[in-house]
């Protein structure tokens, strides 16, 4: 009685530490430990050796080994700094200095057409009027109003002329209808008139009105603008 009973108790624990065993087994193949991880690294002679977690996090370059950035770029530029403002400064100030110079020019040049404009209106009412009974002061301020080659020619052929008014008994009066600069400068402007002349003479008792275009180049001498020169096309 007594041998079956351990025979039967030896073949139940046969059959407990064989279970232990198996599952031992299966838990060291399923879940490898650190230890079999580095028991299975291939040795130096590999020639393509597996790259383990701790090789790998060697392999990952840390931000405190990195290279630091050196001072001396920024020296630099705090040293150029004031170099580049002056420069800046410099440029700025001669291109204010320039076009600073350019609106004088400007206003200085549209200054002198329109002076120009008004002398040359008004040298053109005196040129083409004319009375007999005052030629005297006709001609002086034709001759006032006038410079260079046309006072050389006026005064030349104002005898002639003058003659020529007595004898015919001439009247003219002159009117500005337009007026307009055609090119300018600072001392010299080119006027282009539009003028209607009414004149009279023994010939023709009735006034008769004459067109004219005149083209007249205003010089400034000593202050004032004068006619140097006068083209009826």
């Amino acid at each position: 009685m007594s041998t079956t009973t351990g025979k039967v108790i030896d073949d139940d624990t046969a059959g407990t530490i064989s279970e232990s065993e198996t599952t031992a087994t299966e838990s060291a193949d399923a879940d490898p430990t650190e230890g079999d991880v580095a028991e299975s690294t291939p040795s130096s002679g590999d020639p393509h050796p597996a790259t383990t977690p701790t090789s790998a996090r060697r392999a990952v370059p840390r931000i405190s080994r990195l290279p630091r950035i050196s001072g001396r770029p920024r020296t630099a530029i705090r040293r150029a700094l004031p170099t580049a403002l002056a420069l800046l400064i410099i440029g700025l100030t001669g291109a204010t200095v320039y076009l600073g110079w350019q609106y004088h020019r400007v206003r200085a040049v549209d200054a002198a057409g329109e002076a120009a404009q008004r002398a040359a209106t008004s040298y053109a009412v005196t040129l083409t009027s004319v009375d007999t009974a005052n030629l005297d002061a006709n001609f002086q301020a034709v001759l006032d109003g006038s410079t260079g080659d046309f006072r050389d020619t006026y005064t030349k052929s104002s005898a002639q002329l003058r003659q020529l008014l007595i004898d015919h008994k001439a009247t003219g009066h002159g009117v500005v209808l337009q007026s307009a600069v055609q090119s300018a400068s600072t001392d010299e402007v080119v006027v282009l008139l539009f003028v209607d002349q009414t004149v009279t003479n023994t010939e023709m008792p009735d006034p008769r009105v004459d067109r004219s275009r005149i083209a007249m180049t205003m010089r400034q001498v000593d202050g004032r603008w004068k006619a140097a020169k006068v083209d009826i096309p």
